[in-house]
């Protein structure tokens, strides 16, 4: 379990707040901005009805924070309005992911949350259509070297970002929630086809098991996780939510999984949010999930070493030679996954040279 002291420590104990110095205080607030859990940090507060009992200075960094994630919230709303203004002609299944999901929804891992971009699912065979729409209502792609435009279009699951020419906002349109040249590609329609409708809206979002799925996959494969801790207190929501709906949750997450063959981030992802959040899984369903995930004690091992690292706010207050250590072998890692090697060598090899010619 988390150190008192440490972010994830104190996010857990609110009722220790008002007695933290301003010392402490500072490090907290810059271990929070990192992590990009300041908005949650503001949540809390609020709904413990502490903000009065902390220092005045404190206070006025937790409303702001709080200000900006409601603004934020009412943004993403916005967004979705002229998204769905622009893709419901299509008459295809527009299905959203990860932060606008959880928003349009009113879910747990909305409050608190700092937005980004908003991320859609559509059908492979109405990508063009998708992206031709788009482009009539004001989103084009960006400034973009022409071989990474190749390698989205050919190998990735999304599009470049597409960045709207008047409100600087960007949509990232997925095909899928792997990249293609991984091997290990699910069956997008699955995902379309149990996808659920928002009231009102001709907008969906994944269904919980497959919304829950997709975050621990997305955040399991990720090289760079400087939104790792952030994207695993939002797999902490939505596994209290949806498992005080339905009883059966944690079971039929896992059927799910085994079924889009994709148990071991899920397996990964009950482990951490119980070990560095203390989020309440089953024993019996973290172990159906370990025995179905497969994973050898050594394997098992060296991911312990290097996430319950990697998962730190990256920040100089804590980093450390075993946490850069950390997050380099992931890095690496992700991208030994996304593509074979006979592929991935010259990839990163252009990558660093151009880094260093522009460098240079």
């Amino acid at each position: 379990m988390a150190n008192e002291l440490s972010l994830t420590g104190l996010l857990l104990r609110p009722w220790t707040w008002p007695g933290l110095s301003l010392r402490q205080w500072d490090r907290l607030l810059r271990l929070a901005r990192s992590a990009n859990l300041i908005g949650r940090l503001a949540e809390i507060a609020i709904e413990q009805q502490l903000l009065e009992q902390l220092p005045p200075q404190v206070a006025r960094h937790l409303l702001a924070a709080s200000r900006l994630t409601a603004h934020q919230q009412q943004a993403i709303e916005w967004e979705c309005s002229h998204l769905e203004k622009a893709l419901q002609p299509l008459g295809v299944p527009i299905v959203l992911l990860k932060g606008a999901a959880y928003a349009m929804r009113g879910q747990r891992a909305a409050r608190g949350r700092l937005f980004g971009d908003v991320d859609l699912l559509v059908p492979g065979e109405a990508l063009s259509a998708v992206e031709a729409s788009l482009m009539l209502h004001g989103w084009r792609i960006g400034s973009i070297d022409p071989y990474d435009e190749r390698y989205y279009r050919r190998w990735m699951h999304e599009l470049p970002p597409m960045v709207n020419h008047g409100r600087g906002t960007i949509v990232d349109v997925h095909h899928n929630i792997l990249p293609l040249s991984s091997g290990r590609v699910p069956d997008a329609a699955t995902l379309i086809d149990a996808s659920v409708g928002l009231p009102g809206r001709s907008l969906r979002t994944l269904s919980p098991c497959d919304m829950v799925i997709h975050s621990a996959t997305h955040l399991f494969h990720e090289g760079e996780l400087n939104n790792g801790l952030r994207d695993l207190y939002d797999l902490d929501a939505l596994l209290v939510e949806f498992a005080a709906a339905e009883p059966q949750f944690w079971f039929r997450l896992l059927e799910r999984a085994v079924e889009l063959k994709l148990v071991w981030p899920v397996f990964l992802a009950l482990r951490y949010a119980g070990l560095l959040l203390g989020t309440a899984v089953p024993e019996l369903a973290l172990a159906a999930a370990a025995k179905a995930a497969a994973i050898g004690r050594l394997k098992l091992a060296c991911f312990d070493a290097m996430y319950l690292r990697a998962l730190a706010p990256d920040n100089c207050l804590v980093n450390s030679h075993a946490s850069s250590l950390a997050r380099a072998g992931l890095y690496l890692r992700a991208h030994g996954m996304r593509m074979p090697v006979w592929q991935l060598a010259p990839h990163l090899g252009r990558k660093a040279w151009l880094r260093m010619f522009k460098q240079g």
